[in-house]
């Protein structure tokens, strides 16, 4: 039987810019109401957000004139490959560990676009070996965290004592757009904050959790329940707003199955570390999981402190989890476009 892969490290990086979810509410409020037939009964999805703060990569004033993709795409790779470093290189701190003890990089981001892509763009600063593995991920959404984790641990299996770090940068604010709003444009303005995350996974003795499993359920004909649109000045955001009651109708059974493909059972996980990509979400997901309302709290922290950052959110989460204490068993869970169910199933070292 092959050795479990270990995470050795976890470590988190904001972006640059600090937006009070008070001043964001502020702006929108002026720049909408002319533009948003209605806009004073949307207000409210700020208020209900459970959000205070979220990090950005651009200042606030930079949002305020339209952009077209040249400008957005710019941004993108001027603070991605930035915030893929520091993540990166925080990561492999606390491993003990430097750019060129790193056999294979994986890099999930599905808010801009980069040929070539952030890890070889920051191939010189981190001082990775030139034969070193790329292995760019995108389209995955929210749920490329937990996706991205997953090969992590796969790739540390079928190469033993291989140094794997997967790094995950998300750009969602470069979205918002003041023109051809959408209710969805609107909640997305409401929630999305930017971030990024890395982690070291190798198969061997030493780490604070190992990768059991793993396990992805796409819904079919679920298409249009999130992702982006392609439109002339950047990504559109797709929001379905049934995601909520999809979540909680929809989650249980989907979950119930990836675990006894495990041998397991709900009653074995001590702790479901969850993506929160909502209130509404993070309490349909206790409900439908049998969870105690409030049980999620790591989420709504990390909810409230960086809004849904899409997919190192649930990395945040982690990293909240890890520092308390895992449980002797967890499950890492997101969803995203597909519509996908993401886990990974990990076993506290401690």
């Amino acid at each position: 039987m092959p050795a479990s892969a270990k995470i050795l490290s976890i470590a988190t990086a904001d972006a640059p810019n600090v937006m009070t979810q008070t001043d964001v509410v502020r702006v929108a409020q002026a720049l909408f109401r002319d533009r948003f037939p209605g806009i004073d009964r949307m207000l409210p999805v700020f208020d209900t957000a459970g959000i205070r703060t979220r990090q950005s990569a651009m200042p606030l004033d930079w949002y305020l004139t339209p952009r077209g993709w040249p400008e957005r795409t710019q941004a993108y790779l001027d603070i991605a490959v930035g915030m893929f470093a520091r993540a990166a290189e925080a990561a492999l701190d606390q491993a003990g560990l430097k750019g060129c003890d790193v056999d294979v990089i994986i890099t999930v981001s599905s808010t801009g676009i980069a040929t070539p892509s952030l890890e070889a763009r920051a191939m010189a600063r981190m001082g990775f070996r030139s034969d070193a593995a790329r292995v760019p991920v995108f389209g995955l959404g929210c749920a490329g965290g937990a996706t991205g984790f997953a090969l992590a641990g796969r790739l540390a299996q079928a190469s033993p004592g291989a140094v794997i770090l997967m790094v995950v940068v998300e750009l969602c604010t470069l979205s918002f757009r003041m023109e051809d709003l959408t209710k969805a444009d609107i909640v997305a303005t409401a929630l999305f904050g930017d971030g990024s995350a890395a982690c070291v996974v190798r198969c061997g003795e030493a780490g604070f959790a190992s990768i059991e499993a793993a396990g992805e359920h796409t819904w079919p004909g679920s298409l249009d329940v999130m992702g982006w649109r392609v439109d002339p000045t950047g990504l559109g955001v797709i929001f379905d707003r049934a995601i909520p009651p999809f979540a909680r109708d929809n989650l249980r059974p989907a979950m119930v199955g990836m675990l006894e493909r495990q041998g397991l059972e709900l009653e074995d996980v001590d702790r479901f570390i969850c993506h929160p990509g909502g209130m509404k979400v993070i309490d349909a997901l206790e409900g439908s999981l049998s969870l105690d309302q409030g049980s999620l709290d790591h989420e709504r922290e990390v909810l409230a402190d960086h809004g849904n950052m899409s997919a190192p959110t649930v990395l945040y989460v982690l990293d909240r989890a890890r520092r308390q204490g895992l449980p002797n068993r967890s499950v890492v869970t997101a969803l995203g476009p597909g519509f996908t169910l993401s886990t990974v199933t990990l076993r506290s070292a401690a």
